[in-house]
């Protein structure tokens, strides 16, 4: 078929060819000659390649196939047919016009570098990234630490759907009398190094936890699923544990570390996925056994110095360990503050060894707890 006129570019000079174009089927070559050309080209239809992005409806530009250094397989050099016979016969007798090349070895590379690329980023969100957040919770001015935790307070409500700061803080005058009673009574006496702010959200989440500075946030729903206030001591007693260990900072920095760089690797900058990854990661605060062990110990010598009975503490780890069998209704708790046999027991040990205990707050006060969000 042809000839038929077309435009040719070496790829080493700027200068366009007229050339002429013959589709030799029988012996499977497009022939382009030109009085511009030192000699007539021989393209095998087999190595030809349509370059879609120089593509158009009514002409086709067309490459070879050809080892070279740069990502693409592809001769520098193009032709440009715009017989609209010429094409249509071509775009039919070539199968392999609009095959993707690639290097060969140039997939196992991408499946090496990958590999590599995601062994980085798990070195760094679960080895480095925690050291690094164990030595500055080290070192931050508590001042500095305060201010951190009041931004975590704010994105804990953004991660449990408050659409405006305060909206899930529960004030109630009665309550929050009672709240600061129970305080009071466990901190009596306590040389801690945080003033401590402890707040109630109003949320059925069976949760409570702590966050930077003396930040401690319960939840209503695990008030109303206590079986009295000296367990809801004991949960609060445990969470200042975590607080005077600095752990709520730790798994914060941390939290803050892995969301800022998941935003590098995912490409938001925004700050969207550090503010819902650091509120939801606080919520599900997974300490270590040590930690958890450690808070333990905490809460029972606070109990003890406060006069409060442990026997709350066993109550309520029994009872959230009755709820395991029930998927349906397995508390939050379960998952950031891993109840046990072991640990109900140890509460109950220390109970039989309390001198004369006397409940952390009277009848009318637990009443005024609960009704805390109105």
């Amino acid at each position: 078929m042809g000839p038929v006129t077309g435009s040719y570019f070496d790829g080493q000079h700027a200068g366009r060819h007229r050339v002429e174009v013959t589709l030799d089927e029988g012996a499977g070559m497009l022939i382009v000659t030109g009085p511009s050309l030192p000699e007539p080209l021989h393209w095998p239809l087999g190595q030809l390649r349509a370059l879609e992005d120089l593509a158009r409806d009514y002409s086709l530009t067309l490459t070879l196939h050809a080892e070279t250094e740069d990502e693409s397989p592809r001769d520098p050099a193009r032709l440009t047919i715009r017989e609209p016979a010429m094409t249509a016969r071509i775009r039919e007798i070539c199968p392999d016009l609009r095959r993707r090349d690639v290097h060969r070895g140039t997939w196992r590379k991408l499946l090496t570098r990958s590999a590599l690329a995601v062994a980085a980023v798990v070195l760094m969100l679960f080895v480095i990234l925690p050291r690094m957040a164990d030595t500055l919770a080290s070192i931050i001015p508590i001042e500095r630490e305060i201010a951190f935790g009041k931004s975590v307070i704010a994105q804990m409500e953004r991660a449990l759907g408050a659409a405006d700061l305060g909206d899930l803080r529960c004030n109630g005058d009665e309550g929050r009398a009672a709240l600061d009673r129970m305080v009071a009574r466990l901190t009596e006496g306590q040389s801690l190094q945080y003033d401590l702010n402890v707040q109630v959200f109003d949320h059925d989440m069976v949760n409570a936890f702590a966050a930077p500075g003396g930040q401690v946030v319960m939840m209503r729903g695990l008030i109303e699923d206590s079986n009295g206030p000296d367990a809801v001591a004991a949960v609060l007693a445990h969470e200042i544990g975590h607080v005077e260990a600095r752990d709520a900072t730790r798994i914060a920095l941390r939290a803050a570390g892995s969301a800022g760089l998941l935003s590098m690797v995912l490409g938001d900058f925004t700050g969207g996925t550090i503010a819902v990854v650091l509120g939801e990661r606080i919520m599900q605060a997974s300490y270590t056994r040590e930690a958890e062990a450690a808070a333990d110990v905490f809460a029972l010598d606070m109990l003890n110095a406060a006069g409060v009975d442990s026997s709350g503490m066993a109550e309520f780890f029994d009872y959230i360990g009755e709820l395991q069998g029930d998927a349906f209704q397995i508390p939050e708790y379960l998952s950031t503050h891993p109840a046990s046999d072991a640990r109900a027991e140890r509460a109950r040990e220390n109970a039989e060894t309390q001198d004369a205990t006397i409940p952390v707050l009277s009848e009318t006060d637990w009443q005024a707890l609960k009704g805390i969000c109105g």
